[in-house]
């Protein structure tokens, strides 16, 4: 008789690294939030919250689900960068906490008013910014200063957040400074990652053709991109910029889409939790030129769909690939994507943005095509929270 022990589910190892509760917690906010926000589009319920339904879901998935995500990735994977002590414990707990409260505070605030939400949200931005910035200050990798400068950035946009809709009753610049922020850390993170695993997945299973190591051409297209997401806030405003915009936004688009072709994606077809990373990572370009297109044409639907393009698809699939990766490797479980995850997670994510992106080029189909991306979306991150969230809870 075997003496090994099953390993015991237990609430306590959420406590255990950073991935544990932000991952967990921020995919069942991310499923519950969709879940009531689409009805609540619809006009089939109401949320006791002071935002409109769409700065309320605008707010929850760049200030709300994405911060966690940020913080669970982050808090796991920065101490392998730096070789300093993780985050644990009480500290962990007290972090998260105050995650949690930003999302009470926001969702009631049609009683407590938005004031209360927005400092508790920023109090967690900027206290995450400067745990990432003293970490790798102290460690003195100058590498990822800039991760530490895009959590300011998006913690800037939520300061702006409340400004514009309390003056205006609705939000742009700030929502769009967010998404550029996000963007651009999911093409520093991305272009580090999605290389190196596909990489060690070519050496072992698939020998021949590698991705080349980042190079000039990795800086140019990073420094194209960078330009055109600055822009873009703005651009809607100024009308001056509205060209000059779209022409760096077509042209990061595509120097984005090249960059992507030389990490070999096409190899990496028999492993599921290699090739998703290619495929969310396909949808950063795909919304450069979509946003292109809409500031060229002045088309509202293409800038919806860019926008779709980059939080559904790039934001929602990279996240998921991301998660599911990292709860695997920090777990003791085998690199490799069950049919379970297939299936319930990475399918319905990659069409729920496809079915979002459809919705806003074809605008006569929403009631149709929303409630589907919906159901979609909270199908891949309740399959994350169910087939995962074993992994989270045990030891």
């Amino acid at each position: 008789m075997s003496n090994t022990s099953a390993p015991k589910i237990r609430l306590s190892n959420l406590a255990l690294e950073g991935f544990r509760p932000f991952f967990l917690f921020g995919a069942l906010y991310a499923a519950l939030s969709i879940l009531l926000w689409v009805p609540w589009y619809l006009g089939f319920l109401h949320v006791p919250t002071a935002l409109s339904p769409i700065a309320w879901h605008q707010h929850e998935l760049l200030f709300g689900y994405v911060p966690a995500i940020i913080a669970g990735f982050l808090l796991t994977a920065m101490p392998n960068w730096t070789k300093r002590k993780r985050l644990t414990g009480t500290p962990l707990v007290l972090l998260f906490a105050l995650w949690l409260a930003g999302r009470l505070a926001t969702f009631l605030s049609e009683y407590t008013g938005l004031t209360a939400a927005s400092v508790i949200n920023l109090a967690f931005l900027v206290v995450l910014g400067l745990y990432a910035l003293r970490e790798v200050v102290a460690a003195r990798n100058k590498r990822n200063y800039k991760l530490a400068a895009v959590i300011g950035l998006i913690a800037a946009a939520q300061a702006l957040f409340l400004y514009e809709f309390s003056r205006f009753a609705h939000v742009d610049v700030a929502g769009r400074l967010a998404i550029s922020a996000i963007i651009l850390m999911i093409a520093i993170v991305g272009g580090r990652i999605i290389p190196t695993f596909t990489g060690n997945w070519l050496r072992k299973n698939n020998p021949g053709r590698e991705p080349p190591p980042f190079g000039r051409f990795d800086l140019f297209v990073m420094v194209i991109s960078t330009i055109a997401l600055a822009t873009w806030p703005l651009a809607s405003h100024w009308d001056a910029l509205a060209k000059p915009a779209a022409i760096l936004m077509l042209l990061a688009g595509t120097l984005q889409l090249v960059r992507q072709a030389r990490w070999c994606p096409e190899r990496t077809l028999h492993e599921p939790l290699v090739t998703i990373l290619h495929v969310a990572f396909l949808f950063v370009p795909l919304g450069f030129v979509l946003t292109g297109i809409a500031l060229l044409a002045y088309d509202s639907s293409f800038a919806s769909a860019g926008i779709h393009a980059w939080t559904s698809g790039a934001i929602g699939t990279m996240t998921l690939a991301v998660m599911t990766r990292a709860t695997r490797g920090h777990s003791g479980q085998a690199l490799h994507a069950p049919a379970s995850t297939v299936f319930v997670i990475y399918l319905p994510i990659v069409i729920a943005a496809a079915l979002r992106i459809a919705a806003a080029l074809a605008p006569q189909y929403t009631m149709l095509l929303l409630p589907l991306a919906g159901l979609l979306w909270v199908l891949a991150f309740c399959g994350y929270a169910i087939f995962y969230g074993r992994y989270i809870l045990s030891k």
